[in-house]
């Protein structure tokens, strides 16, 4: 509903600012901006995950994990300089090479089922809710990027129409592939394998039809994430081009180069990026992809969090209108799942995501201060 009200570029950011001011809209603009930068990390982790099927030293060396992630970054950073059409033929060939494998180990999968990998449903030491909740904040992490299509709308065509049709039927979708997908594998792999499991969908494959089946699938998997890569590159400069048109972030994210892309922001981004995983470096694949997604998806609630409150705040303001009585409830609903996810991710998380988040307060301060000068 708000990218039908409001089809300007930015997506959360704008709707934050446009509701409650420039100051909430740079902490959602900024926080959504780590989110992206994080998300980026751990995809780049979970491809290392995949391409160490063919190098099983990317998985055993730390070092050498973090050193491919950084090739694959960067290869895609000058993808994305290059233009949005460039990065545009990309994405459409990497959906349709990793969504097939996908598709094939939800359905077979079903003939090798074993029920007996759900009993008991919970195997945690922690209380069913608990549980639940703990797994919301993880599950949620594959949905991240529904509202992505909002952000860079000056670049689409009628966008009122485009960006909720593509959101929904997208997330739709996505989520028929990913459920029946997600329990297929679960049915295939004892739990206590896919705990350890770098690559469960190879791994479930090369179980399935043998190990050069595992192989197709990693490949498969190395593609899916290059092409998740590449396009939310394409956002991590988009978000610091949007406030930087609102003069919230320096005023070097709004230039352009030849080919209408942000480079400043690409470039300055990937640097990040490369910082976050080799903070984290030492760690292993799984634990590394672990600790980054939670930071991620605490990043992007907070966005999500702002644009249920800015959608309440609309509502309000046009409350006469009885049709809003369905978007209502929907808002308000989205708004205690975002609570929920957010207390999910447990003390730890939530700790350093703030941390991470607050950083750019001296750096609204010191925008304000420019402007005021000016």
């Amino acid at each position: 509903n708000l990218s039908r009200e409001f089809p300007n570029i930015g997506g959360p950011y704008f709707y934050a600012r446009k509701g409650f001011g420039d100051f909430s809209g740079f902490i959602v603009g900024y926080g959504y901006w780590i989110s992206i930068l994080c998300g980026n990390a751990a995809i780049s982790v979970a491809l290392v995950s995949y391409l160490a099927i063919f190098i099983p030293a990317l998985s055993e060396q730390p070092i050498l994990g973090a050193l491919g992630a950084l090739v694959n970054l960067w290869i895609l950073t000058y993808i994305n300089s290059v233009g949005v059409r460039v990065s545009g033929r990309v994405q459409f060939i990497t959906t349709i090479l990793k969504i097939l494998p996908l598709i094939a180990i939800a359905f077979f999968g079903i003939f090798y089922f074993e029920a007996s990998h759900f009993i008991p449903l919970n195997i945690s030491s922690e209380t069913s809710f608990t549980a639940i909740t703990a797994t919301a904040a993880l599950t949620l992490w594959a949905f991240l990027g529904l509202e992505s299509a909002t952000i860079p709308a000056d670049n689409i065509k009628n966008p009122k129409q485009t960006i909720p049709r593509a959101t929904i039927t997208g997330t739709l979708i996505a989520a028929f592939v990913y459920i029946f997908a997600t329990v297929s594998v679960m049915g295939i792999i004892s739990p206590s394998d896919l705990s350890n499991s770098n690559a469960p969908f190879a791994d479930a494959a090369a179980q399935l039809w043998g190990s050069v089946a595992g192989y197709v699938v990693a490949a498969a998997g190395v593609v899916a994430c290059f092409g998740a890569l590449n396009g939310w590159i394409l956002l991590q400069g988009q978000i610091p081009l949007a406030a930087a048109i609102d003069n919230l972030f320096p005023k070097r994210f709004a230039k352009l180069s030849k080919a209408g892309t942000p480079v400043f922001g690409l470039i300055l981004s990937s640097v990040l990026i490369s910082l976050i995983m080799m903070m984290n470096f030492t760690q292993g694949l799984v634990e590394k992809f672990t600790f980054v997604i939670l930071l991620a998806t605490l990043a992007t609630l907070v966005p999500y969090l702002f644009s249920t409150l800015a959608q309440l705040k609309f509502i309000y303001l046009t409350r006469n209108n009885k049709k809003l009585v369905k978007l209502l409830i929907i808002t308000v609903l989205a708004f205690l799942y975002s609570i929920w996810a957010v207390i999910g991710l447990g003390i730890y998380t939530v700790f350093w995501g703030m941390i991470f988040i607050a950083t750019g307060i001296p750096i609204y301060i010191w925008m304000r201060s420019h402007r005021a000068k000016d």
